[in-house]
């Protein structure tokens, strides 16, 4: 089976089939998802790469959740909040309706925690930042929430709006009520009688007698 054709070829017959995508592609829905990851990607480079005008900074934390202690409840929800959106714009810019949703979410994942790490990486070179690995976490952890309270049942909802395909209809021929009353071997089959015409006699002229 191909994974993006319609038609497949038997190895041992050599006939072709017709098969369906496992999942078919929506190009609108992957044009939206791809616009708003696009916008989203730029809003958060702007806040992380921004300089901060501080007079000093914590060292670098390596160690997970250990930065929590000092950090407040507005830092913690602005940190998972960061780059919630991927784990709904990152199955939108795909653009499958019917994806199995352990693939997709370990896909969203992946390529979100990827997305942090770089981030955070280059934060740290921009003055007023510092290497902290707690801000990949809550970033990861905020994009796995919103992967999982929101994509199932999106893609459900998109699933039951989409027009069911109609079946096709077939015509029924009435039949009179007179041809119906007669079984159909009576009906199709009529005996034919063929009767041989019978020989008419011959007339014979009566002999006349001699003069005599």
């Amino acid at each position: 089976m191909q994974r993006d054709g319609t038609r497949t070829r038997d190895e041992r017959s050599g006939a072709r089939t017709e098969t369906r995508p496992a999942t078919a592609v929506h190009r609108p829905l992957r044009l939206a998802g791809l616009t708003g990851l696009t916008l989203h990607l730029a809003l958060a480079l702007w806040l992380v790469l921004r300089p901060l005008p501080v007079a000093w900074v914590y060292d670098a934390n390596l160690t997970p959740l250990a930065s929590l202690r000092s950090s407040s409840a507005w830092q913690v929800v602005g940190e998972l909040l960061l780059l919630a959106p991927l784990g709904v714009l990152l199955p939108l810019a795909g653009g499958r309706i019917r994806a199995p949703w352990l693939p997709s979410f370990l896909r969203t994942t992946g390529v979100s925690a990827l997305l942090a790490t770089g981030l955070e990486f280059l934060s740290s070179w921009t003055p007023g930042h510092v290497l902290n690995v707690d801000h990949i976490l809550l970033a990861v952890i905020g994009v796995v929430v919103a992967h999982l309270a929101l994509v199932p049942g999106l893609r459900r909802l998109l699933r039951d709006r989409r027009p069911k395909p109609r079946a096709p209809r077939v015509k029924v021929l009435a039949v009179p009520p007179m041809a119906a009353a007669v079984p159909p071997v009576a009906a199709a089959v009529t005996p034919t009688v063929t009767v041989a015409p019978t020989a008419r006699p011959r007339a014979y002229a009566k002999p006349t007698p001699p003069a005599g």
